[in-house]
C-alpha cells in the first residue's frame, strides 16, 4: 500500500496511463433497497468505453474488454469502502445495535475490518444485453423511484401490506409476502434519503461544473474519428491552373477534401478548447 499521497497520485496516473491513458468520466446512482425492502445499499455506475486523450486532441476507446480491470477494481472498492468506515468510527458518525452492538469497542471493530479486508470483494461486470441505450433506459426508471413501484402492490387490509418480489436466489421466481402495516412502513423509510443526499452523482468530465464544455468536446472527437474520410483525387501530372503557390511558384495538390459537417466539428473543437 501506497501511504504518501503524492505517491500514490504519482502511482494512479502510471497505472492510468499503462492501461488506457484517458481522462474519465462517470455517473452513479444510489439504491438502498432490495425486492423486500430489507436494505441493500448497492451503486450502478455508468463507465464509458473510453474518454478524451490527456491532450484532449483525440478520443481513445477501450476496445472490445472491459474500461476497468474487475480484480482490481475489487481490491480499490474494497479499500476505499474500509477506509470510509474507520474514518467515521473515528468521528463518532456510527452507531451500533443489536448483534453489531460489540463494534462499539474499538479493538472489536479494528478486528471486524481485517477480517473483511482479507475476503475478496464481488465487483462483477458484463456487457449489457440490449447495449448502452438499455441500460440507461433501465435506470431511467428509477432514479426516482423509492423502494417499491405501485403495481407490486397487491393488497392493503388490516392483515397488512402484500406485496409482489421476485427470488433472485431461485431463478427470479415470482413470490408472495405480506408484512405488517408498521413493519412495511419500517422498511420503506429506511429508504427514504436525507435532505441534501444527492441520489446521482457527477464525476471526471461528467461533473457539473465542466460538463457543458467536456461534453462538446467529447462529441466532436467521436465524432470525428467516425466521419468518412474522402480519398484524395490522383494527382494530374500537369498541374491546373490556379494551383501554383503565388509565393514559390511551385505545385500545389490536394491532400484531403473537408466536408461541411467535419468544417463544423473542427470549428467545435476549437470553441472547446478555448472555453
Amino acid at each position: 500500500m501506497v501511504r504518501d499521497p503524492e505517491k500514490r497520485q504519482e502511482v494512479t496516473r502510471h497505472d492510468q496511463a499503462k492501461h488506457l491513458g484517458v481522462e474519465v468520466g462517470f455517473l452513479s446512482i444510489l439504491h438502498t433497497w432490495g425486492q423486500t425492502l430489507q436494505p441493500h445499499p448497492h451503486l450502478h455506475c455508468v463507465v464509458p468505453g473510453g474518454g478524451p486523450s490527456s491532450d484532449h486532441t483525440h478520443w481513445i476507446g477501450s476496445g472490445p474488454r472491459f474500461f476497468l480491470p474487475v480484480k482490481v477494481l475489487s481490491r480499490v472498492f474494497r479499500r476505499k469502502f474500509t477506509d470510509g468506515l474507520r474514518h467515521a468510527f473515528r468521528d463518532h458518525e456510527l452507531a451500533f445495535f443489536g448483534d453489531c452492538a460489540p463494534l462499539a469497542n474499538e479493538k472489536n471493530f479494528e478486528a471486524f475490518l481485517t477480517a473483511i479486508s482479507r475476503k475478496q470483494w464481488v465487483v462483477y461486470a458484463k456487457p449489457p444485453f440490449g447495449g448502452p441505450e438499455h441500460v440507461l433506459h433501465y435506470l431511467a426508471r428509477y432514479t426516482h423511484r423509492v423502494a417499491i413501484s405501485n403495481h407490486r402492490l397487491l393488497s392493503v387490509d388490516d392483515n397488512g401490506v402484500t406485496f409482489r418480489w421476485k427470488d433472485y436466489a431461485h431463478q427470479g421466481k415470482s413470490r408472495t409476502m405480506t408484512l405488517s402495516s408498521l413493519e412495511f412502513l419500517r422498511r420503506f423509510l429506511l429508504h427514504v434519503l436525507p435532505k441534501g443526499l444527492p441520489r446521482i452523482r457527477y464525476f471526471g468530465w461528467m461533473a457539473n461544473r465542466r460538463r457543458a464544455g467536456s461534453l462538446l468536446l467529447c462529441r466532436s472527437l467521436l465524432a470525428r474519428q467516425s466521419a468518412p474520410r474522402i480519398a484524395a483525387p490522383a494527382i494530374l501530372s500537369a498541374t491546373p491552373a490556379g494551383w501554383q503557390c503565388p509565393h514559390c511558384s511551385g505545385s500545389r495538390h490536394q491532400a484531403e477534401r473537408l466536408t461541411h459537417a467535419q468544417i463544423l466539428f473542427e470549428r467545435m473543437v476549437v470553441i472547446a478548447d478555448s472555453s
